[in-house]
């Protein structure tokens, strides 16, 4: 089977499952796409993980009430290896990244990292990946009993529900005691659609003048349209900013249907995080700004004289 442990947060699915589904329905590895869900009161994301699966095996107990790395790695360990799993596909999220090589290491099985493309040839899983600040893609490869990777955010498209829903199923752990312990856990609390699951997506770059004007321009906008806002890595280095509305190499990778970019002059670095969105408008002074290139829509102008227009017509 290919295994993929499934991110959900609130009673949802979250949108980096649907798209390590559609990876692991390309990779072209055989066996039925089972979905893992831990935690505990799971039972509304298993019937909605059952959608997009062949099987949905769920474990739901106190012990997985909270994440913790120790006790995820051995859990998905555990089942990876009853199942006889070709493949375990983990979320390039935070925490995926963390208990992802303690997957591997327990099943003794090769490591595939934030990648991008799936395919295999035979025994032999190929995988593609960014490095060099996504100047470069490369082309890894692993064989194996079993193959471990994380799947980078944003970089497939969400799965589209099965013909049939596949079936539940309850397992049994035998879970470590955890060496380690979440004592405090603060979020931050925001209206607005997480860029993750975001459809549309109204960025600011360096380009818009002033934390002032960002505030003005590209989050008046986004709460106009109800879309989520992103900034570059330019923007939140100079502290206007936070790290978590970051796009690009360094930040989120993103694909929403619209990705409307204020005053972002396109760097490679940003755009190896937002490329791939469906349609592309860009507002720029520079003409021969690289965003252009890669635009569906441009336009060259100010921000500051443009935008306020097109906040006026969003009102209407």
């Amino acid at each position: 089977m290919i295994l993929v442990v499934a991110e959900h947060a609130g009673g949802k699915l979250g949108k980096s499952t649907l798209e390590m589904v559609t990876a692991a329905r390309e990779s072209g590895r055989e066996g039925p796409i089972t979905l893992l869900v831990l935690g505990q009161g799971v039972a509304d994301v298993a019937t909605e993980a059952a959608a997009v699966a062949d099987q949905v095996l769920v474990g739901d107990l106190p012990a997985l009430a909270q994440y913790n790395p120790e006790v995820w790695a051995a859990a998905v360990a555990q089942i990876a290896r009853e199942g006889e799993a070709s493949t375990v596909l983990i979320g390039g999220s935070r925490s995926g990244r963390e208990y992802a090589p303690r997957v591997a290491v327990k099943l003794d099985a090769p490591y595939l990292e934030d990648v991008i493309r799936l395919s295999a040839e035979g025994d032999v899983l190929q995988a593609q990946r960014y490095t060099f600040l996504a100047r470069v893609t490369e082309t890894v490869q692993a064989s194996g009993p079993v193959i471990v990777a994380t799947v980078k955010p944003g970089s497939f498209a969400p799965a589209a529900p099965a013909a049939a829903a596949g079936e539940q199923y309850d397992i049994e752990l035998d879970l470590p005691t955890s060496r380690t312990e979440i004592t405090g856990k603060s979020v931050e609390k925001s209206s607005r659609v997480a860029l993750s699951e975001a459809e549309v997506i109204v960025t600011g770059g360096r380009g818009v003048g002033s934390p002032e004007n960002f505030a003005q321009y590209v989050e008046g906008l986004a709460d106009n349209i109800g879309a989520g806002v992103g900034a570059t890595r330019a923007v939140v280095d100079a502290g206007w900013r936070p790290y978590a509305e970051q796009v690009g190499q360094t930040g989120k990778t993103v694909q929403p249907k619209a990705y409307i970019a204020l005053g972002v002059s396109g760097a490679v670095q940003h755009l190896s995080g937002m490329g791939k969105s469906k349609n592309i408008i860009a507002i720029n002074k520079d003409a021969e700004a690289p965003i252009f290139k890669v635009a569906d829509y441009g336009i060259v102008g100010d921000v500051n004289q443009i935008v306020p227009a097109l906040i006026a017509a969003s009102k209407k």
